[in-house]
């Protein structure tokens, strides 16, 4: 079977069988059964799922990453785990890539890491404490583009993804009767107060960033008792880390006071921090080179800026000598990441393939 029509296989298969970050059992084990069959040397982890697999001698080795994991979210009506944000996409132009260069003659090693947990945000820090990169020099990532960045037939070299944060919060107040609110401490007033607190925060004009609460929920069925418990969930986000670091501080600063203001508790957790790209000219330089030679002037497309975020920049995080960045493929695809009917042109894929493929070898031949 020729590659192309291998690639859409594969994608076919992982789409029809998605699973949620830590519990890509299955997605593991088709992996293994397609690198044992491709002849291709790879190991698995005892307490963690993903694969690394290697092609390849010598000491030079620079890496690629795809992310496995899928979305938990409601489709028609019923939750399930869904690829609505293409990591099946992923997986497959990654093993595109490793098909087109298994059987040519490389100049050092190329490790592909399929990695787990992305949109848990910390599968990337899991992999870098197994030591998958630890030896490595260039670092290249994967991902499909919303058709408002580019169309397809267009790639990219470079996502400067931001960052982002996510705070789950409590508030405890005393439940009350609704005659007699000044017996209780009604949560629904600092939900409300911290709701307008996080629209009055301002940074420089000049800086991206967002910050607004996604989730509000107090009371029960019945309508005529004051609450006295409220969770609620704030989503913050910045196109550089030091921002990201100050927003965060200023949301901690803003609930605490307003705690105090109202007389309740309010407790808070940061969770799944995502730092913002921090992209290698080279590994830029070296994408740029390989889209044109594989794709043309016509299919080149300029490096891209997005609010969104990407696990994939922990490991520059945790190796900042590590030369990295994630490529962009266009594929018309809408009406965006994480819709649960989110569809794209699967020509892309192989697309995809060819210009990773061409992306490594470049890096190999620049290490030498």
């Amino acid at each position: 079977m020729e590659i192309k029509k291998k690639i859409d296989a594969w994608f076919k298969h992982f789409h029809a069988h998605p699973e949620i970050s830590y519990q890509e059992v299955k997605t593991t084990e088709k992996l293994t059964e397609i690198l044992a069959g491709m002849g291709v040397t790879y190991k698995t982890f005892d307490n963690v799922t993903g694969v690394v697999a290697e092609i390849g001698e010598g000491k030079e080795i620079i890496a690629i990453r795809a992310d496995i994991d899928a979305l938990w979210q409601e489709v028609d009506g019923v939750y399930q785990a869904n690829h609505s944000c293409g990591h099946d996409a992923n997986i497959a132009m990654v093993l595109g890539a490793l098909s087109y260069l298994k059987d040519e003659p490389l100049e050092g090693k190329i490790r592909f890491i399929f990695q787990p947990a992305e949109e848990q945000g910390n599968g990337a820090v899991a992999m870098v404490e197994r030591g998958v990169i630890d030896d490595v020099s260039y670092l290249f990532g994967v991902h499909l583009r919303p058709i408002e960045e580019i169309p397809h037939g267009k790639v990219l070299p470079a996502i400067h993804h931001g960052a982002a944060a996510f705070l789950e919060g409590k508030i405890i107040g005393v439940d009350a009767h609704g005659a007699r609110p000044h017996q209780g401490k009604n949560v629904v007033d600092p939900l409300f107060a911290i709701h307008q607190f996080i629209k009055t925060m301002y940074f420089s004009p000049f800086e991206a960033y967002s910050v607004k609460m996604t989730k509000m929920q107090a009371g029960g069925n019945n309508v005529n008792i004051i609450p006295g418990s409220a969770t609620f969930a704030i989503d913050t986000r910045a196109q550089s880390n030091a921002v990201l670091d100050e927003l965060m501080e200023k949301v901690n600063e803003g609930i605490q006071a307003i705690g105090k203001l109202y007389g309740v508790e309010i407790e808070t957790e940061w969770k799944d921090y995502t730092p913002a790209a921090e992209v290698s000219e080279e590994a830029s330089e070296i994408a740029t080179a390989a889209i044109l030679e594989t794709v043309g002037e016509v299919g080149y497309a300029p490096s891209v800026i997005t609010a969104g975020s990407d696990d994939f920049h922990f490991y520059t995080i945790h190796r900042p000598e590590l030369k990295a960045a994630m490529l962009g493929i266009g594929a018309d695809l809408q009406p965006g990441l994480h819709h649960p009917k989110m569809t794209f042109n699967t020509e892309a894929l192989d697309i995809g393939a060819r210009v990773l493929a061409a992306t490594l070898k470049k890096a190999l031949a620049r290490e030498k």
